[in-house]
């Protein structure tokens, strides 16, 4: 069997997981996410534990396996605790705010970036420099994160830009005068 696909999602009290034929719902203090299995994975409750096994032992099953166990033990942990990616604005004059649904990033071209805040994430900015992304989703704070660092990535010379808060940029240096 799958090493990851083997172990059980605990979960606790706060939590209600509900199997209906191939979708799986995780409900809990947060929010609601549900998941549709592939048809060759089987989900079953046992107590407090989810357990999916599969149909067949074939490369692809295996591997969906696994994959489905982690993304059911990362909802049952999202609608609990929720995730968060905090990423640091460098450089002078670079800053960030929230108005409304939209972040509205100053990051040193001629007009501000606006960016519309999916339904699901949570955003807030600390001393116009620090954006903090939260959410029930990990797959979608992670993505709502890095479409923020991208529109300006971190440069190596003088480490101006988006990084994530435990990123470190490997700085260059810079030319040198010959004489």
């Amino acid at each position: 069997m799958s090493r990851v696909g083997k172990l059980p999602v605990h979960f606790g009290k706060e939590v209600q997981i509900s199997v209906g034929g191939s979708t799986v719902t995780v409900k809990g203090p947060k929010t609601s996410l549900s998941y549709k299995l592939d048809p060759s994975i089987l989900a079953k409750l046992e107590g407090n534990a989810l357990v999916l096994t599969r149909k067949s032992e074939d490369k692809k099953t295996r591997a969906l396996h696994g994959l489905f166990r982690a993304l059911i033990n990362n909802a049952v942990h999202g609608v609990t605790q929720g995730f968060t990616k905090t990423l640091d604005i460098n450089g002078v004059g670079y800053k960030a705010n929230v108005q409304g649904k939209k972040l509205i990033m100053n990051l040193g071209f001629t007009h501000d970036i606006e960016f519309d805040i999916p339904a699901g994430i949570e955003i807030k900015v600390e001393k116009n420099t620090r954006i903090i992304v939260s959410g029930a989703n990990r797959d979608l704070v992670g993505l709502v994160a890095s479409q923020i660092r991208g529109y300006k990535e971190p440069e190596p010379y003088q480490g101006k830009g988006i990084k994530y808060e435990d990123e470190v940029i490997r700085r260059k240096a810079g030319k040198s005068v010959s004489k």
